[in-house]
């Protein structure tokens, strides 16, 4: 097991790395008072309810089972963890655990921010994306029809258990979702680690557990790194955000119902790279770099069919970047190298969505 650490003063805590960890007692440590709910949906709760309940012995447990999917990351479907909670009168000392993957752990970080004003919570990620990216960092929430993770609120967790054993049960294409989020790391401000992945594609992909672990432990420091230096994204977390504006637009414009949130942010890094390079910033090899590890990775790097410019442009005015009616973007001076930038011609965004919507 690994172990790093979020130092945050009082609100540090830890981020647990490796296999197995469902069948050890990590939990009760981090759990203040008697009370705990466990939060899941229908796919994880019948795989590994019964690994945390059996670490949850003396403690008063309720569970909430949600439905599965994007499309149910709502408002109306939260008011199904207050009901759990209140129906069974959990109170102010109550941790709540998310069991799942980032729709569980945005809504469950979301629902202990709110429940009685803030209530301990505890991230257990089982898909790859939300162990290397949405589980760490304390940014909860849910979408809105009219954009995402738009309604939601900073709140750190106790502690995140990533037990690397829970991705054997993850789909393919799931797989390759949460590896977006991985090379993200590397293209925004570890060359490094982004030459590794590249050389480690196949790995990564053909699920060897080494690599996997590696992966999941660098992500992971980089992205404790830059919490640790910018817990509200006042500046430096950011960067993090690359490719998700032109994803959040792309999710937003299919409804939740298209793209997982991983690949459209695999698209959205292609196009934030290419816009780069239209910029003069960066050069036709680190573009086709970007695109080429997307592709090794099993990602999609072009904007799905049927969607219009102008309507990804409206939806990306509907972002948190946005300053006084500017899009900011996160663009690249080199692959390793991100920026935040309003300072682009509006021509440039709407040529390059123009070009790349496909009819």
């Amino acid at each position: 097991m690994k172990t790093l650490t979020v130092d945050l003063g009082d609100r540090s805590y830890p981020i647990y790395i490796g296999q197995g960890l469902l069948s050890q007692n990590l939990l009760a440590q981090h759990i203040r008072g008697q009370q705990v709910m466990v939060v899941s949906n229908e796919t994880v709760a019948p795989l590994y309810m019964d690994k945390v309940l059996s670490q949850l012995e003396g403690f008063e447990v309720g569970q909430v089972i949600l439905p599965d999917g994007e499309i149910y990351k709502t408002t109306e479907v939260l008011n199904q963890v207050y009901d759990g909670l209140l129906s069974g009168r959990f109170d102010r000392k109550t941790t709540l655990i998310a069991l799942g993957g980032g729709v569980v752990g945005d809504m469950t970080g979301f629902a202990a921010a709110c429940y009685q004003r803030g209530v301990d919570f505890i991230q257990i990620p089982t898909t790859l994306l939300a162990q290397v990216d949405s589980s760490v960092g304390g940014k909860t929430g849910v979408n809105h029809p009219k954009g995402k993770n738009m309604i939601g609120a900073f709140y750190q967790p106790q502690c995140v258990l990533c037990d690397t054993d829970t991705l054997n049960t993850l789909e393919d294409r799931q797989l390759s979702a949460g590896l977006a989020e991985v090379i993200k790391y590397g293209i925004i401000r570890d060359r490094e680690f982004f030459d590794w992945l590249v050389a480690h594609a196949a790995d990564l992909v053909g699920r060897d557990p080494e690599a996997l672990s590696y992966a999941i432990e660098r992500s992971c420091q980089n992205k404790a790194d830059v919490v640790v230096a910018d817990e509200r994204e006042a500046g430096v977390r950011a960067l993090l955000n690359l490719g998700h504006t032109f994803g959040h637009a792309i999710e937003t414009a299919e409804d939740y119902r298209g793209l997982l949130h991983g690949e459209a942010v695999a698209v959205g890094m292609c196009l934030a790279a290419q816009m780069s390079e239209d910029m003069g910033w960066i050069d036709s090899k680190a573009t086709q770099e970007v695109e080429q590890a997307c592709k090794a990775l099993q990602l999609p790097t072009a904007i799905p069919q049927g969607l219009k410019a102008e309507d990804l442009i409206e939806h990306m005015q509907v972002d948190k970047k946005v300053d006084k009616g500017r899009v900011r973007l996160i663009l690249l001076k080199a692959v390793g190298d991100a920026l935040m930038t309003g300072d682009y011609p509006d021509s440039a965004l709407s040529a390059l969505l123009a070009c790349h919507c496909q009819a």
